[in-house]
């Protein structure tokens, strides 16, 4: 007779053990790994907005997005900063849809980024003579001061280094 040849309880429970110790050591890694793709992400998205501050007060005058028809007088808006951002403007800041002749400058981008931390887009625009907030709240996903055109990620927390992502 041949004998049956089975795993013994003992091999299947270092088997067992074994992947228990594997999944100990990936588990965290691949967790590690996502909050680093986050914070890089979040790094892209802020110099993409800075980026297009910085260009779109080249082409309007100096004057920095946020100000209702360039009107530095005005306070500057949420739904300004945006439509400068995604549609077509004049060098006087005034803007209107994409392709409308005698409006060439922009759309510098096709829409708001999302904070990939609090997955939120909206712009907190302080008003001219308003100070950054000591800290941010995950109520939007940045905060804007045209008068310098500075803009800060508007979620809590710390990068894997301990800096804060509010100074980024």
């Amino acid at each position: 007779m041949k004998k049956a040849r089975a795993f013994t309880l003992i091999e299947i429970l270092i088997v067992v053990v074994l992947l228990g110790v594997l999944a100990a050591i990936v588990i965290p890694a691949v967790a590690g790994s996502s909050a680093a793709a986050k914070s890089s992400a979040l790094a892209q998205e802020l110099s993409l907005i800075r980026r297009f501050a910085l260009i779109y007060k080249a082409q309007h005058l100096e004057v920095s997005p946020g100000y209702p028809g360039g009107d530095t007088t005005a306070a500057p808006t949420e739904q300004a900063f945006i439509d400068q951002a995604t549609k077509s403007s004049n060098t006087d800041g005034e803007t209107v849809d994409v392709s409308t002749a005698g409006y060439n400058r922009g759309p510098y981008l096709g829409k708001i980024p999302v904070n990939p931390f609090n997955g939120k887009s909206s712009v907190l625009m302080l008003s001219d003579g308003e100070d950054f907030p000591a800290s941010p709240n995950d109520e939007n996903g940045w905060i804007y001061k045209a008068a310098t055109s500075e803009v800060r990620a508007g979620n809590t927390g710390t990068d894997g280094n301990g800096k804060s992502f509010y100074e980024y």
